[in-house]
C-alpha cells in the first residue's frame, strides 16, 4: 500500500513534467528549427525529414526500448518511465492538435528569445520529471542497460547518443540553429539543477573554536537556529577542539559570522552551500 501511495503521489508531477515539455518541443523547437538531443532529438529529426508526427515516432521508437528495459532492469525500475513515455506522446498529440488548428498564437520572435523559452520550459518540464523519479524513456534507457551490462557511465552514453543525434541534423538543421541549439540545452540543464535541487538555498556554517560552545549558545538564543556540536582534534596541535556545524539562510549569513568572531576573533569558519533544507526553520514536508 506504501508503494501505491508513493507511486501515485509521483505520478500527477510526472504527467505535468511531460505536458510542459512537449509544448516547449512544439512551440518553440521544432517552428524554430531547433534540435534536441537523445530519442526525442530523433523524433524532431523525422519531423523534419519525413514529417512524421513526433507524438508517433516518439511511442513507436521508446516502445521496444521500454521492454526491453523491463526484461533486463525489472519492471519496478519501469512504471514510472512507461508512465512518462506515455504521457509524453499523448501531449505531443494533444499540443499538436492546439497549435494546429490556431488555438494558440505562434509567437512571431528572434532565435534568442525561442533559444532562451526552449531552454526554460525544456528544462522545467524535465526537472519535474527527474525530481519525482521518471524519465521520458529514450536514451535514459539505454544508458541504463549498458551500464547495467557493461558498467558504463549513464552520463558518457548519453553525451555520446546527443553528440551523434545532433551531428546527424547537420544534414537538416542550419549550423547556426545548432549553435542557438547548444545554448537551449545549456539553459535547460541549469533549470533541471535548480529543480532537483531544490528552490530555497541556505548555508551550511561549520566553526572550529575554543570557545565552540558559547558560540552555539547565543546562536541559539539570538538566531533562534539549531547547532551541532561535532567533537574534533587538532592534527598539529593534538588538542580537542569541539565543531559547532550549523544551517542558517541567506539573510542570516552576516549575523552568524558576527556572532562567531565576537566570541572568538580567531574561529576557523567554513561556509559551503546547502540545497534543499527540510527539518524545523526550513521546509517541511
Amino acid at each position: 500500500m506504501k508503494n501505491i501511495t508513493n507511486y501515485a503521489r509521483s505520478i500527477i508531477p510526472i504527467i505535468i513534467g511531460t505536458a510542459i515539455y512537449a509544448f516547449g518541443l512544439l512551440y518553440f523547437i521544432i517552428p524554430n528549427q531547433l534540435m534536441e538531443g537523445g530519442v526525442t532529438g530523433i523524433t524532431i529529426l523525422l519531423k523534419y525529414a519525413f514529417a512524421i508526427s513526433p507524438s508517433i515516432s516518439n511511442l513507436v521508437i521508446n516502445i521496444p526500448l521500454f521492454l526491453l528495459g523491463w526484461k533486463i532492469l525489472g519492471g519496478r525500475q519501469m512504471i514510472l518511465t512507461g508512465i512518462g513515455i506515455c504521457s509524453l506522446s499523448f501531449f505531443l498529440w494533444v499540443f499538436e492538435h492546439i497549435l494546429s488548428q490556431g488555438w494558440i498564437e505562434m509567437l512571431q520572435t528572434d532565435y534568442i528569445l525561442a533559444t532562451m523559452y526552449a531552454g526554460v520550459t525544456l528544462g522545467a518540464g524535465l526537472g519535474v520529471v527527474f525530481r519525482f523519479g521518471g524519465t521520458t524513456g529514450g536514451s535514459d534507457i539505454i544508458a541504463r542497460i549498458l551500464g547495467r551490462k557493461f558498467g558504463l557511465s549513464m552520463g558518457q552514453v548519453i553525451l555520446s547518443i546527443d553528440v551523434v543525434i545532433i551531428g546527424l541534423s547537420l544534414f537538416y538543421v542550419r549550423k547556426e540553429n545548432i549553435l542557438y541549439t547548444l545554448v537551449a540545452v545549456f539553459i535547460a540543464s541549469r533549470v533541471i539543477d535548480f529543480i532537483q535541487e531544490g528552490a530555497y538555498s541556505a548555508k551550511a556554517f561549520m566553526i572550529i573554536s575554543d570557545h565552540a560552545e558559547a558560540i552555539a549558545d547565543i546562536i541559539t538564543n539570538d538566531l533562534e537556529r539549531g547547532v551541532t556540536l561535532i567533537p574534533a582534534k587538532g592534527a598539529y596541535s593534538k588538542q580537542d577542539k569541539p565543531m559547532a556545524y550549523c544551517v542558517v539562510s541567506r539573510q542570516e549569513i552576516r549575523r552568524l559570522q558576527s556572532i562567531a568572531k565576537s566570541v572568538d576573533p580567531r574561529a576557523f569558519i567554513i561556509i559551503s552551500d546547502v540545497r534543499d533544507v527540510h527539518g524545523e526553520g526550513f521546509r517541511e514536508e
